[in-house]
């Protein structure tokens, strides 16, 4: 299976909102690189990420585009997120089924058939002015 298909394999997972499909291709210590906070080593914290995720917004990617390195290791991903905002986090507005369209992307790499890394673009200033 090639970088691309396992990227899109994962992108599929994710909005089929299933998670232990997406963990089963990440790689054991995955580097997980947000838009904004600290970065997460490991299944574990991705896996804590997630959770977080899933309780506080519901969503769905679409128009997804993708671009590969001529050495098949890293992708490159252009999508819209169509989501919902369910629960306030921290420092955000707050929460009331918000719903919102914003662009993002992510670079990922992939080595001997597992995500090694997960990095994720979006304009937050324009989310948080989508949701407020």
């Amino acid at each position: 299976m090639t970088a691309l298909d396992i990227v899109n394999r994962y992108y599929a997972y994710f909005n089929q909102k299933n998670w232990e499909g997406m963990l089963s291709l990440l790689h054991s210590e995955v580097r997980h690189e947000p838009n904004q906070g600290d970065v997460r080593i490991g299944n574990e914290k991705f896996t804590e990420f997630m959770q977080k995720m899933d309780e506080a917004y519901e969503e769905i990617l679409t128009e997804l585009v993708f671009f590969t390195s001529s050495d098949d290791t890293r992708i490159a991903a252009e999508f819209v997120v169509n989501g919902v905002y369910k629960q306030a986090e921290e420092g955000l507005p707050p929460a009331h089924d918000q719903t919102y369209i914003l662009p993002a992307g992510a670079f990922l790499e992939v080595k001997e058939g597992k995500i090694t890394r997960v990095t994720t673009y979006y304009n937050l200033p324009l989310w948080i002015k989508l949701v407020s």
